[in-house]
């Protein structure tokens, strides 16, 4: 009798086993359920296995919670998670997204790129956030077929001044082709509608408001002043006087550093307005939205002409040459300011 009762509980356990055994296999073998889009993960620091994994779930990257905390532990990559934000598509398996996790696959990168950054710089920013080689970013950005294949405003022909200045997630594994196409994106997304339209309605085409909000961006320090600096540019414009940015004097000399001389206002390059007529040929920088707004919005009634940078890094307008002057010598006896610049006429 206990003979029989022994073989029956083994019996049982077996099939129990068994039956354990096919719900494991069958759920980790089990994809998740495709997303509409990919959904981000935030694994903070200290935060408990069985909290990642109910996260997860909810955001239907794995089915069963408590299966992949299972798998976790069978694997002994439970204590090697790593903290960040991830990028998941969906449609994997437990082990797969486990794998992202402990390894740091699919993880996103926070990378803010600030207002006035040229590509150059842009580009260097994303190397030392392990994004890629500086050298990829560059030369792509300058390739003419991926940019015409953003089919961005104004029809440039490389992406200075179209990389929008914004904070973004990028996966470390994420080909340059897809991190310079979002920062591209998010460029035509702010410049639609309002601004697209106001730039029209003024006479400028997109490539020439993107071209003038890069001016605008390099020389304000102050917000309320973008649109009186804009207003300068366009009032020189109607004129037919040059621009004088200094800026735009320095742009693309390789190791310049410092303020601007007036060696390098003598400087003969395409986009030095001291030495060209009306817009350079393109953007001196990424300008953000404030820039973009005030370019195709200058303060109205302006009627000034000039400039100067005060040591507070404000400037004092003027209306007529002279008075300009009388502001320069004024400002100029005082330490400049280490950015900005100011139209001499």
């Amino acid at each position: 009798m206990r003979g029989r009762i022994a073989l029956a509980a083994l019996a049982i356990g077996a099939i129990a086993t068994a039956g354990l055994g096919l719900w494991l296999y069958s759920g980790l073998a089990r994809r998740a359920p495709e997303l509409p889009a990919p959904a981000v993960v935030d694994v903070a620091q200290g935060q408990r296995l069985s909290a990642i994994a109910a996260e997860l779930e909810e955001a239907g990257v794995v089915r069963d919670a408590h299966l992949f905390a299972l798998l976790a532990r069978a694997r002994g990559l439970d204590r090697r998670i790593r903290t960040g934000k991830y990028e998941m598509p969906g449609g994997q398996t437990p082990s797969e997204v486990l794998d992202a996790l402990a390894f740091g696959r699919r993880r996103l990168f926070m990378v803010t790129i600030p207002e006035g950054l040229t590509v150059d710089e842009i580009a260097l920013l994303l190397e030392s956030a392990e994004l890629g080689p500086a050298s990829g970013f560059r030369a792509l950005a300058r390739d003419p077929e991926f940019v015409r294949s953003l089919a961005l405003p104004g029809d440039p022909s490389n992406l200075e001044g179209y990389l929008f200045p914004d904070t973004y997630a990028f996966r470390t594994s994420a080909p340059a082709e897809e991190t310079l196409g979002r920062m591209a994106r998010r460029f035509a997304e702010v410049f639609a509608g309002e601004i697209a339209e106001a730039a029209s309605a003024i006479g400028l085409t997109a490539h020439q408001a993107v071209t003038l909000a890069s001016l605008i961006e390099k020389e304000a320090a102050v917000e309320r002043e973008r649109p009186m600096i804009s207003a300068v540019f366009h009032n020189r414009l109607r004129l037919g006087m040059p621009l004088q940015s200094d800026p735009t004097a320095v742009y693309g000399v390789e190791g310049h550093a410092g303020p601007v001389t007036h060696a390098d206002l003598e400087r003969d390059t395409p986009h030095n307005t001291y030495r060209i007529a009306g817009l350079p040929p393109g953007p001196i920088a990424s300008p953000g939205r404030a820039s973009l707004e005030a370019a195709v919005h200058p303060a109205p009634g302006m009627r000034a002409l000039y400039f100067v940078a005060r040591r507070d890094r404000t400037h004092e307008f003027s209306d007529t040459l002279a008075e300009h002057q009388r502001a320069v010598q004024r400002w100029l006896r005082s330490p400049a300011p280490p950015a900005g610049g100011a139209p001499p006429g």
